[in-house]
């Protein structure tokens, strides 16, 4: 709350008008379907999970409201959210598209740049979110697991158990485990109800 009403005196000071203020994508999409604004300013990461629920809330809200611009504020450089946004950025009639680190917002003239660039239907993009997902790109995601791990997440593709890894490469369960939580933690796949992060871990061999 103290994060979205610091935002709220930013834009109000950057000459914005803000018609409502908003908690979770649920009620972003709500306010951009009643308010139909200019510009709808979301972070990636909202209520419940914290994940991508405000990219996908702002998905969407131009669905439903085409034509919607759109700045997203994000604390990371989240390639896939980034790429996902981007999308339909080469269509005018989507709406102009905006990606900023936060705290790259601080100084008011460059917020209200950003603002009215996307409002305009422009694309505006963060120096180091361009930089971050052209690094990312040429990166293959399994280049910093060690040889072990790549050995565990191996197996893991051929459908083998924790103890059935254990067996094949003869060390003990905990120390499977601790490589499979390594492997996910250097993956970037959090925990979630919704995924299975051991299949997701497997889908990432597979594509390298």
């Amino acid at each position: 709350m103290l994060l979205r009403e610091g935002l709220v005196r930013l834009l109000d000071e950057a000459g914005a008008t803000v018609v409502e203020a908003v908690e979770d994508g649920e009620q972003l999409v709500r306010a951009v379907v009643e308010h139909r604004p200019d510009v709808a300013v979301t972070d990636v990461r909202m209520p419940p999970s914290f994940r991508d629920e405000g990219l996908r809330a702002a998905i969407e809200a131009r669905q439903r409201v085409p034509g919607t611009a759109v700045l997203v504020l994000s604390q990371y450089v989240e390639e896939s959210y980034a790429s996902d946004l981007l999308a339909e950025a080469g269509n005018p009639a989507s709406g102009g598209v905006g990606y900023l680190l936060k705290d790259r917002i601080s100084k008011l003239e460059e917020l209200s740049d950003a603002l009215h660039r996307v409002a305009a239907g422009g694309t505006v993009l963060d120096p180091e979110v361009v930089a971050g997902l052209f690094a990312r790109r040429r990166r293959d995601p399994l280049d910093g697991l060690t040889p072990r791990e790549r050995e565990v997440l191996g197996t893991m593709a051929e459908g083998r158990t924790n103890g059935a890894i254990s067996k094949r490469l003869v060390i003990s369960e905990g120390a499977v485990e601790k490589h499979i939580s390594s492997i996910f933690a250097k993956l970037n796949l959090p925990p979630s109800e919704d995924d299975h992060r051991r299949v997701l871990a497997v889908v990432a061999w597979l594509k390298s």
